[in-house]
């Protein structure tokens, strides 16, 4: 007798989890009367209970599972800085291709207060949860709590029902502290997922076995020429997976560190990724297991391999393009430019095409996708070795898994003639060959030669991302000071810069430096501004009657003016994730002082050298006098883009003395 697995009509007794948990609603009035976290006094905010459970479900309208997420938490806010956590933002997958969406639905939520020594609660209507979508698959459910005061209390509930047998990271770790926590996932024997820790906050959970009894009925019909249909009822006894995670005084990790990639890779939880499924009487269904695995499917999809096969679209332009070009050098700078001024970029990332490549062309815009798959088939049509990279920008996090959704963004890399691979991004118009944005320089990538095989390839330039400062600076007799600086920016410097600040106009430029280094700007001149393959100079004529100190008679000299380290940037005393700059980076800067008629050197910084171990970086300060002149120079470079956290005492301590030194000041006194 078949059994028919996807006629199950399921009811199913689920043994209640073993655990302290809260019920909703009850907020004690010592609670309340809390003005600040006992363990963390510089808490703006807590979690007081942070309660998560997924489970599986059995939907008998779609003949599927699906999986139920439901959320309770309830949150202390102690100050005017915490009350951004009465705003919550639940996003849920709802794409507008596909009938397959996730759901959120019973949203409950209550603001308490302490009023005249009782607790007064009100209660979140239905008209203040918005619902907005976000991009063309995500949406989300938005409400904001009324009522909010230092000592308020939060308290919300909700629950997503989603299609996909996926299960959301379980995120223990926040920027604000957690008082409990209480997580299960109960996940049926047909699933089976592989579990990940992440971030250095950990909770060893307690797993237990749980019987369920499923119940679903089998459809026969019989006869040749009199049809009849006729039931019978099976029962059948599977087990579960329940895994529960408890843990109390979770110590929050701030973001306020600073070179962090992603802060939400280092906050401790767990991630879970689906592996294979067996149903009954069905065989085992493995889930993309290895990053070769994950390439492959990619690679096989419509809107990835396929529309690297159409070229018809731009044949035309293509050899207009490449008229009398033969070296190939050439031909990629000028199909990457053209590229990047043909299509431009409508702000959404995906390693799959939105409008295919056909109509982004026509239409001249398109996704992520859209652009750098034109990019490559373009590449590949003019005869160049050139391949797809999938990668995961920086704040979509570090993918821990092999899966489809660890990336979510796509560039192109191109055979030198001389050296490996060059990466391109044709989604921002100041990159070039090697030089690609911030946001993609996270790790890894994974580029996908044409017969759908793949490779790992760094995604980090070897090239430095480089300033240059010249600074002459004239101290006249009355104290006013002129000069002139000389900047010139190359690397991802200049990108990020040129990307940042472009779309100014002249007079916001010099407005927004005259505010950054308080000064007055005579004359501005930028050279090279849209030349991305070029360094960026630019020439400050400016004066200022604050740029120096004149106390008792004597005037006292920031050697480097505004380039000096006044702060150390590193302030815990420990840090147990990477110093993520991007990429390795140098810093010169070369001052010279014209020194006021009348007055004399009477102390000078001493010359200066630091280094970093294992040539991780190092800073030079060489100080002369001159008589009437002093030239300061500085030299500093990191020669890598990220640095591990052993490190860490010694990059703060490397820093400290940076700051130190050049808190000492030239001082000239009378003659």
């Amino acid at each position: 007798m078949k059994k028919h697995f996807y006629y199950l009509l399921f009811f199913i007794t689920i043994q209640t989890a073993i655990g302290q948990t809260q019920k909703f609603g009850k907020i004690s009035k010592k609670e309340l009367e809390e003005s600040f976290y006992l363990k963390d006094s510089l808490a703006n905010a807590a979690y007081l209970y942070k309660e998560r459970k997924t489970e599986f479900q059995f939907n008998e309208q779609t003949m599927s599972f699906e999986v139920v997420t439901k959320v309770h938490e309830k949150i202390k806010i102690y100050n005017a800085e915490g009350f951004k956590y009465a705003t919550k933002k639940i996003n849920y997958y709802d794409p507008e291709k596909g009938t397959s969406k996730e759901r959120v639905e019973r949203i409950k939520a209550y603001t308490y207060n302490l009023v005249d020594g009782k607790i007064k609660k009100g209660k979140l209507s239905s008209k203040q949860i918005f619902t907005n979508q976000n991009n063309k698959i995500w949406a989300s459910k938005t409400f904001t709590m009324p009522n909010i005061k230092n000592g308020t209390i939060i308290e919300y509930s909700y629950q997503i029902n989603s299609p996909y047998w996926e299960i959301r990271d379980l995120d223990f770790q926040h920027e604000i502290p957690v008082r409990q926590l209480y997580f299960t996932t109960e996940i049926p024997e047909y699933f089976k997922f592989s579990k990940q820790n992440k971030g250095y906050y950990f909770v060893t959970p307690k797993r237990e076995t749980l019987n369920r009894t499923i119940q679903w009925t089998d459809k026969y019909r019989s006869g040749e020429y009199a049809v009849q249909t006729s039931y019978e009822q099976q029962t059948i006894r599977l087990s579960s997976e329940l895994t529960t995670y408890v843990a109390n005084d979770i110590p929050a990790m701030y973001d306020n560190e600073p070179y962090i990639s992603n802060i939400n890779n280092y906050r401790g939880g767990i991630k879970y990724e689906l592996s294979y499924t067996q149903f009954p009487n069905s065989a085992v269904k493995k889930y993309s297991d290895t990053w070769e695995a994950v390439s492959k499917s990619i690679f096989r999809s419509d809107n990835f391999g396929q529309q690297l096969e159409y070229s018809n679209y731009f044949e035309d332009d293509l050899n207009l393009l490449l008229k009398d070009v033969t070296n190939p050098s050439e031909k990629t700078i000028r199909i990457f430019e053209f590229v990047k001024k043909k299509v431009k970029w409508n702000g959404y990332v995906g390693v799959f095409t939105d409008k295919g490549v056909r109509k982004a062309y026509k239409e001249g815009s398109g996704n992520t996708a859209d652009i750098n798959l034109i990019l490559v088939a373009m590449l590949r049509e003019a005869g160049l070795t050139a391949n797809p990279v999938l990668l995961s920008t920086r704040d979509h996090g570090i993918p821990f898994f092999p899966t489809r959704e660890g990336f979510n963004h796509v560039i192109a890399a191109v055979h030198g003639e001389s050296s490996g691979y060059h990466l391109l991004d044709a989604t921002e118009p100041y990159s070039s060959p090697n030089n690609l944005p911030l946001r993609d320089l996270n790790w890894q990538g994974r580029m996908i030669a044409s017969d759908g095989r793949s490779s790992s390839i760094k995604l980090t330039s070897n090239k430095y991302s480089e300033e240059s400062n010249v600074l002459t600076v004239t101290i006249h007799d009355d104290f006013h000071v002129s000069g002139i600086l000389r900047r010139k920016l190359d690397g991802l410097q200049a990108l990020s810069y040129r990307s940042k600040n472009n779309k100014l106009s002249e007079d916001d430029l010099i407005q927004k430096l005259e505010n950054k280094y308080n000064l007055d700007i005579l004359n501005f001149r930028a050279t090279n501004k849209n030349m991305c393959y070029k360094p960026l100079s630019q020439l400050i004529q400016f004066e200022s009657d604050d740029m120096i100190e004149v106390i008792n008679g004597k005037i006292y000299v920031d050697p480097l003016f505004f380039f000096t380290t006044n702060v150390n940037p590193f302030k815990q005393d420990t840090r147990n994730f990477p110093v993520d700059y991007g990429t390795a980076w140098k810093e010169k800067n070369s001052v010279s002082i014209s020194i006021p008629n009348g007055y004399k050197i009477e102390s000078i910084p001493e010359t200066f050298g630091i280094g970093l171990p294992d040539n991780l970086g190092q800073f030079k300060y060489v100080v002369k006098n001159n008589n009437s002149q002093i030239s300061i120079s500085t030299e500093e470079k990191i020669n890598t883009p990220i640095v591990s956290p052993t490190y860490y005492k010694y990059l703060k301590e490397y820093y400290g003395e940076i700051v130190s030194k050049q808190k000492n000041k030239i001082v000239l006194s009378k003659i």
